[in-house]
C-alpha cells in the first residue's frame, strides 16, 4: 500500500479520507518515536482510523537509529517500525519484533510527506489523491506545494 508521512491528526485523516481500495500506510516523521513517542503516534492513528473505519490502513513508526526507542515502541504496541539497518541493535530489535508479530523495516519506504499539507488547497488534495492512486510507490516523493 502507498505510504504517506503524517505529522498530525489532520494529515492522517486526510490520508485516510483520500485512500483508495489499496489503503494507505501512515508513516510517522523521521525519528518521531524518539521525540514524540510511540503513544502519541498510536493514539493519532487510532483516532484518525476511528473516524474512517472502513479504510484499509497500517501505521509505521520511525525510530531512526535508536534501538532502545524501537524496543519501547514494540512494548507500547507498535507493529511496524522503521529502524535504520546501521543501528547496532538492529538484529536484536528485529528478533524481538518477530517474536511479537511485528515488522522492522531497515529503511523508510517511499512516501508523500504531508508537511505543509493544507486540505483547503486543491493542488495539495490532488497531489495526495494522485500519490495514493499510483500503482507502485514512486522512488522519489516530493511534498505538496506550500
Amino acid at each position: 500500500m502507498p505510504a504517506v508521512t503524517v505529522h498530525g491528526l489532520r494529515q492522517a485523516e486526510a490520508a485516510l479520507g483520500a485512500a483508495g481500495p489499496r489503503g494507505v500506510l501512515l508513516l510517522s516523521g523521521r525519528g518521531a518515536a524518539g521525540h514524540a513517542g510511540a503513544g502519541w503516534f498510536l493514539a493519532l492513528v487510532g483516532l484518525a482510523a476511528a473516524r474512517h473505519r472502513s479504510v484499509r490502513h497500517a501505521a509505521a513508526l520511525d525510530c531512526a537509529d535508536a534501538g532502545g526507542v524501537a524496543l519501547a515502541a514494540l512494548r507500547a504496541g507498535a507493529r511496524i517500525l522503521v529502524l535504520e539497518r546501521a543501528c547496532p541493535a538492529f538484529s536484536a530489535v528485529a528478533a524481538a519484533a518477530d517474536e511479537a508479530g511485528a515488522t522492522v523495516l531497515p529503511e523508510r519506504p517511499p512516501s508523500l510527506d504531508l508537511a505543509g499539507f493544507d486540505a483547503r488547497r486543491r493542488r495539495d488534495g490532488a497531489a495526495l489523491r494522485a500519490w495514493l492512486a499510483t500503482e507502485a510507490p514512486q522512488a522519489c516523493a516530493t511534498p505538496p506545494a506550500s
